[in-house]
């Protein structure tokens, strides 16, 4: 990797030809200046000449490291010349632009999608245990996934000495880990009780995460029933094969119209047996789904044991008529123990001939021996006490009233329950806890209740959404974050969206509670807690345990600790909200101070810039910035991965990136119910690239959106992304419908839109958006640049005419939501990788004054490159990944990623107004490392800050102040299951 050192330059029209001949500086190649002339018709809010701009100088190159310009040759580099002294651009532009394109290098097989340590790993580490049936301790635990925004079903977690079983993994399930130092890497096997985003949506994080964990990597085993293979195969559009080559189902597919009245074993070993019961509804619509088809999973139907099989032929005639899809199977789950042997009996085993030693084991493993003094076998029964049955727990998952029918009738769930009428009691398995996954609208009516109370004396937990864990937020670490930021500056952080008790009754979405259920004395029903066990071993402490459930911290008590260890906060907290509140009065420029307790903070307004004419006038009613998740690779303690709410308010929103746990996000920022509302009134996702950090929260947001407005007529939501998006998105509709239309960004480039606007397709083999790229200058994948051989990859859209209904439909929703375009367009860092602008249309004030409309991009991952200085030319906002600190350049470049300063320079040589940094590493769990003297237009973000048009005058004011509230905190917070050196591979 290169050695790198920072030079600061002061460019100016006097000295820009001594720094270009001075040989400490590397000179900029003028052949690819003209990437950087604007040629955006409308990206010209606001134009601001850089002061000065900090760049890299190389001592060598590195092996695969490119630099923009390094394949122009000395005789182009003439030609470019000569054309480029016409231009009329002025020195500075100039001089910023060629020194960026000169400074900046990137890994360019990554950038193609070639890089061998992006390889996926042929074979991975399943793990192998050293089982111990004896003395082991277990129990079940309820991880609180969703429980507190009602976005997921919460998680089970079967704990042994040896062993890690996992029962469903909705989104945040990593997340919840690493907050409650759950090891994801003792997990041994998942199980899922339906296959959908609600129980499935963090799946694919977890088995990237579990893959680049250590050296080799590891993998697990994934259970489900048969429409497991759907999400598999959708699955691997961007995971490695051998992240899921242990993914198993079983039972029928979906569309066979056999008895499902059987008893699957998927596990059955020494510690514990691990039963399946399919749940089908009893009238399920015919699905055209599963008439298509789809490819099967290389080992989709293991072969499992049948322990029992019931005739049910009465059934098979009733699912017979009616086909089912997939998506509509649930499982009951049955976990048993083995039975606790007796106590051994030395006086019993004495007078039967047997002498202390080996044959003693024996009888206690249950095996029978032959006895040393006479000529009998022994058998264990002769000489070992009373056997205790094992514990055994249920974990049942009924999502409708439909398979509630099904449920109540299965002959294979006879033996547990207490009814003697059902068969005699030497013949009934006694359970000690039923987990109920399922909703309220199925758990309180009277058919489930009189199917519980079948039992008998049970501990019934109720893990559905209940109502009381609404106010208790799950990550614990991040809320106490959000309330120290809410208290320092509630304008840009906002207090979490949760609601009262009393606010919430209202909600028929979520239970009430034990209360409502009309069970028999003996059945005891408690309300799941989040971290609540249930202890099976030791056999002395079979029951409930409340120890672990985390203490409920308030509001007033975090603010109390937070004034305590920080006393000078609350004067901090006065002078923003002063700032905030008459920052319009106080002139541009200038230093302002705040002292308090002998600590001084200094505001660095060096020649602050003019506000742009696009803000004038503005409401707060126009446009808001809502940063849901700025971490980057995978969820962590304080930061979610990557997503950003574009609220416009009455005229709907935009997401942009949608990262895993994205739902809950909008569920603590806005609500239960503000959430939902945010969902209905999307008018556009767009994603940047197919790293799982983006776009895998995509599926369960088009869920909700589907079933939120089921019963209103509406249009399907235009999802713009890469093209392997559409990949992962049609073999996913194949699971469950998403009730989306796709976009390839491609489409949305300005020459696509250009193409579109004058109704032309000169290419039909769908090239028409790279001729056009190549007549405007933004030539990252024109002919015979160094990205050319990925851009004519097979799988290129056949015909772009094919796209202009959809392009119409896209233009006609931005235009309703007061949008004048949203362009993508190509940024370095891997295949396929692209930032977008958003730009509002313009607006006549009440005097008849035009006045240009605000503009928004957003760079995605990427390295520093020419196609983003261009598009981000007087952008409003531009929000920027700064994934690396300023001493981690050759990691950026390994990775092609940015640094803080990089994207600063970014923004600079751009002229944006204001910059948001966001994307950070996992080396940064709170606040990045930056240096404050180059943050003058700049904010780091924070997840669920919140930045309104009308307050962005203001937003870099805020930044010392956050350094105050995070001054003692640690750069690096490794927890067990975070590899640091990994933190930023995605």
């Amino acid at each position: 990797m290169p050695q790198i050192s920072s030079l600061r330059l002061l460019f100016s029209s006097a000295n820009h030809h001594a720094l270009l001949t001075s040989p400490l500086i590397p000179k900029p190649p003028l052949s690819l200046s003209h990437l950087f002339k604007i040629k955006h018709p409308f990206l010209r809010t606001y134009t601001h000449k850089p002061r000065r701009l900090l760049f890299a100088a190389y001592s060598r190159k590195p092996k695969n490291i490119e630099r923009p310009g390094s394949l122009s040759g000395s005789r182009r580099r003439s030609s470019s010349s000569s054309k480029t002294e016409n231009k009329g651009k002025s020195a500075m532009e100039e001089s910023s632009s060629s020194a960026i394109a000169e400074s900046v290098g990137f890994n360019k097989r990554r950038a193609e999608g070639k890089d061998k340590n992006d390889g996926p790993r042929k074979n991975l580490q399943l793990k192998v245990r050293k089982l111990n049936p004896v003395n082991t301790i277990s129990y079940v635990q309820i991880l609180g996934t969703g429980m507190d925004t009602q976005d997921t079903t919460p998680s089970v977690l079967l704990f042994f000495d040896k062993q890690r079983f996992i029962f469903n993994a909705g989104e945040g399930l990593q997340r919840f880990c690493t907050e409650h130092k759950i090891k994801l890497s003792k997990i041994d096997h998942i199980f899922l009780s339906r296959v959908c985003s609600e129980t499935a949506g963090g799946l694919p994080g977890l088995l990237l995460t579990l893959a680049g964990m250590g050296e080799e990597g590891m993998s697990v085993n994934v259970w489900g029933p048969s429409d497991l293979k759907y999400l598999v195969n959708a699955m691997k559009s961007f995971i490695p094969n051998a992240a899921m080559v242990h993914a198993r189902s079983f039972g029928p597919p979906v569309d066979s119209s056999g008895a499902t009245d059987e008893l699957f074993v998927p596990i059955n070993d020494e510690v514990v047996k691990i039963s399946a019961v399919l749940l089908r509804p009893r009238y399920s619509k015919v699905s055209k789904t599963t008439k298509e088809g789809s490819s099967e999973l290389d080992d989709s139907l293991v072969g499992v044991n049948h322990l029992e099989k019931k005739n049910s032929a009465e059934r098979m005639q009733s699912t017979a008529e009616f086909a089912l899809k997939p998506g509509d199977l649930a499982v009951v789950y049955i976990c048993e123990l083995p039975e606790i042997k007796g106590k051994f009996d030395p006086k019993k085993a004495a007078a039967l001939g047997l002498r202390p030693g080996p044959k003693c084991r024996e009888l206690q493993l249950g095996n029978s021996v032959q006895s040393d003094h006479q000529d009998i076998m022994v058998h264990p029964g002769d000489v070992l006490g009373p056997s205790v049955p094992g514990p055994i727990v249920l974990v049942v998952d009924c999502p409708t009233p439909s398979h509630m029918q099904e449920l109540s009738s299965i002959h294979s769930l006879t033996p547990y329950y207490s009814d003697p009428s059902e068969q005699s009691k030497e013949m009934c398995k006694k359970v000690d806890c039923v987990i109920h996954l399922s909703p309220a609208s199925v758990t309180c009516t009277t058919e489930y209740q009189q199917w519980m109370s079948r039992f008998g004396e049970v501990q019934h937990v109720m893990a559905g959404h209940q109502l009381k864990n609404v106010e208790i937020p799950i990550l614990k670490s991040s809320a106490r974050i959000a309330t120290r930021l809410n208290y320092l500056c509630p304008q840009f952080f906002p207090s979490p969206g949760f609601w009262s008790l009393p606010q919430l009754k209202s909600l028929p979405s979520v239970s009430r509670g034990p209360s409502e259920f009309s069970l028999p004395a003996s059945c005891q029903v408690i309300t799941a807690e989040n971290l609540l066990k249930f202890h099976l071993r030791p056999y002395a402490q079979l029951g409930l345990d409340r120890s672990g459930i985390p203490e409920v911290t308030s509001r007033p008590k975090i603010i109390e600790d937070l004034i305590t260890e920080i006393p000078e906060i609350v004067d901090a907290s006065e002078h923003i909200t002063q700032l905030l509140h008459h920052g319009n009065n106080i002139a541009n420029g200038g230093s302002m101070t705040l002292q308090a307790n002998n600590v001084v903070i200094e505001e660095p307004w060096l020649h602050e810039t003019v506000l742009p004419s696009c803000l004038e006038g503005i409401t707060r009613e126009d446009m808001e910035i809502v940063l849901l998740g700025t971490g980057s690779s995978q969820p962590s303690k304080y930061r979610n991965v990557t997503s950003i709410f574009i609220n416009l308010f009455s005229k709907g929103s935009i997401l942009v990136d949608c990262g895993e746990g994205t739902l809950g996000q909008l569920k603590r920022r806005f609500g239960i119910e503000g959430a939902d509302e945010a969902v209905k009134g999307l008018r556009c996702i767009w994603i940047s690239h197919i790293h799982a950090d983006h776009h895998t929260g995509i599926a369960r947001i088009l869920a909700l959106r589907r079933d939120l407005l089921n019963e209103t007529p509406h249009e399907p939501l235009v999802v713009v992304g890469p093209r392997q998006l559409k990949i992962f998105l049609d073999a996913y509709q194949k699971l469950e419908d998403l009730d989306m239309q796709f976009l390839d960004c491609r489409q949305t480039t300005e020459a696509s839109l250009k193409t579109f606007e004058s109704g032309e397709n000169k290419d039909v083999n769908g090239s028409v958006g790279v001729q056009n790229d190549q007549k405007d200058g933004s030539n990252l994948f024109a002919k015979g640049s160094r990205m050319e051989s990925y851009w004519k990859r097979p799988g290129s859209p056949a015909d772009a005419s094919a796209a202009f209904p959809l392009l119409a439909m896209l233009k006609r929703v931005l235009r309703e939501a007061g949008l004048e375009a949203l362009i993508s367009f190509p940024v370095i860092h891997c295949p396929q990788a692209y930032g977008v602008v958003l730009k509002a249309a313009d607006r006549t004030n009440s005097t008849g004054k035009k006045i240009p409309g605000w503009k928004i991009v957003y760079s995605g991952d990427t390295r520093p490159c020419p196609e983003l200085v261009a598009a981000s030319h007087g952008a409003t906002v531009l929000i920027h990944e700064a994934t690396f600190e300023d001493g981690m350049v050759e990691e950026a470049i390994a990775r092609n990623h940015s640094t803080t300063q990089e994207a600063i320079e970014v923004g600079d040589a751009a002229g944006a107004y204001r910059i948001i940094l966001t994307h950070f590493s996992q080396r940064y769990p709170k606040i990045p490392v930056f240096d404050e003297t180059h943050m003058h237009k700049t904010s780091i973000a924070f997840d669920l800050m919140s930045v309104n048009l009308a307050d962005l005058p203001m937003l870099p004011r805020v930044l010392p102040y956050l350094k105050l509230l995070f001054r003692d905190e640690m750069i690096v917070d490794e927890s067990d299951d975070v590899n640091v050196a990994t933190a930023a591979a995605i």
